[in-house]
């Protein structure tokens, strides 16, 4: 039935696979952020430290790191259907059991391990196992539409959500987005599949002919290094894994260091709880044309350049935020959502594309997904790390210059690990035979 409608669409089936991420990643990954506004309920309800609390957040970034290898094998196997139900299940079970929480280890459980787990199947970590596999010529383009369902449900959710939160309390929030991931994701992932092959269709929608499977090969810069049959443990024995490895590392601490805390942070600068949640917001709002169109852009300049471009994007918000106590209002507010959303989520559309290119096989699945234990770990160490050094310091200064320190460390590992080195993006394909 699938392969019929692929066939009488007057598109490529592949914007239709690109339509389903973007509504997965919409609700599932606002589903992990809607922790930064459910953090400030919990604390005033039990009154636990931050650094216990956000631990829970820390937790399910373990838990996602210690699963993400399985899951590349699982995505191998059985595909995205499975891969993506198994994902909202498990994240509508840990909101809709969440409600029931009294103990830290109740919420540990549930919206640390549970939506972790969940979130980490239908985030960035499973779509990119089989996304990049329909496009070629434009798959910095079309991951970047896709992931940019992450700031449309931002906006149109959490400002929502923190209404409802303020009205009903968070445990009413919690089994809103449950039952929200359940009703309309469990039917809408029906309509994934691996690979357009299984379509009788080719990458990109072209004509699958020899003459356009030998177009595709054209970008290859290092034949020998394509012509290698990539394992995990092959992969594990290049620098080049390892560079990859650090870059996601540091850009996950950064990232999710600041999405945890900055709610928090902005409402004890002076700030409302309404406009720091609309600063959530409008941080993945501003992300949804930063994204795109530095996913077009990685098309034509090369995944290492934009890859810098959003860590500069992370250095810029962490300076504006240095800046807030001595500077308090919202033109620096401004600076930070922009410096976050449109230039440092950018980071998104290149995630899937950097080990692609470099590691592109029938075994991607199992690297990429030990590649994104390391991002994954980040993820956990960056919330946990900065509400350490506020427990034990009274202040975020610390944490926030080294997180600084962290995007500067993975704008330099991408530029090590060269993907252009091995697969050149479809601009510098054409600008060479120009």
């Amino acid at each position: 039935m699938i392969e019929k409608l692929a066939r009488r669409l007057p598109f490529y089936y592949g914007w239709i696979v690109v339509g389903v991420v973007f509504v997965t990643m919409a609700i599932c990954v606002n589903a992990r952020t809607a922790f930064s506004l459910l953090f400030p309920p919990i604390l005033d309800e039990f009154g636990w430290e931050r650094g216990v609390t956000a631990g829970a957040f820390s937790f399910g970034f373990v838990v996602s790191a210690v699963l993400s290898p399985l899951l590349g094998r699982l995505m191998d196997r059985h595909g995205p259907r499975l891969v993506m139900e198994l994902g909202v299940a498990a994240t509508a079970a840990g909101l809709l059991l969440a409600t029931f929480a009294g103990q830290p280890w109740h919420v540990y459980l549930t919206l640390g391990m549970l939506v972790g787990a969940g979130t980490t199947f239908t985030g960035y970590t499973g779509q990119a196992l089989f996304l990049p596999n329909w496009f070629v010529r434009r798959r910095g383009l079309a991951i970047s539409v896709a992931f940019a369902g992450v700031g449309f449900g931002s906006i149109v959710m959490l400002p929502a959500l923190q209404t409802f939160v303020e009205r009903n309390g968070w445990r009413a929030g919690c089994t809103l987005l449950g039952v929200l991931a359940l009703v309309v994701l469990a039917p809408l992932n029906l309509l994934l599949r691996q690979r357009p092959e299984q379509l009788g269709l080719a990458p990109d929608g072209d004509a699958d002919t020899p003459a356009a499977a030998q177009a595709r090969r054209v970008n290859v810069v290092d034949a020998t290094w394509a012509a290698v049959d990539w394992t995990l443990a092959r992969a594990m024995r290049t620098a080049r894994f390892w560079w990859i490895a650090v870059a996601y590392f540091a850009a996950l601490f950064s990232w999710y260091a600041v999405q945890v805390h900055q709610t928090k942070y902005l409402t004890e600068t002076g700030f409302s709880a309404r406009d720091a949640a609309w600063a959530l917001g409008w941080v993945s709002l501003a992300g949804v044309p930063g994204q795109i169109a530095l996913g077009w852009l990685s098309d034509r300049i090369g995944r290492e350049i934009v890859w810098a471009i959003g860590n500069l994007g992370f250095c810029i918000t962490y300076l504006a935020l240095l800046a807030l106590p001595a500077y308090p209002g919202m033109p620096l507010l401004y600076v930070m959502v922009l410096a976050q959303g449109a230039i440092g989520y950018g980071l998104t559309s290149v995630v899937g594309a950097i080990p692609a290119e470099i590691f592109e096989g029938r075994h991607y699945g199992p690297i990429f997904g030990t590649l994104m234990l390391s991002a994954l770990a980040g993820g956990a160490v960056g919330p946990w790390f900065m509400g350490f050094v506020h427990d034990r310091s009274g202040s975020y200064t610390l944490a926030f210059w080294v997180a600084i320190g962290c995007s500067l460390l993975s704008a330099f590992a991408v530029w090590r690990a060269a993907p252009s080195g091995v697969r050149v993006v479809a601009g510098r394909v054409r600008a060479a035979q120009a």
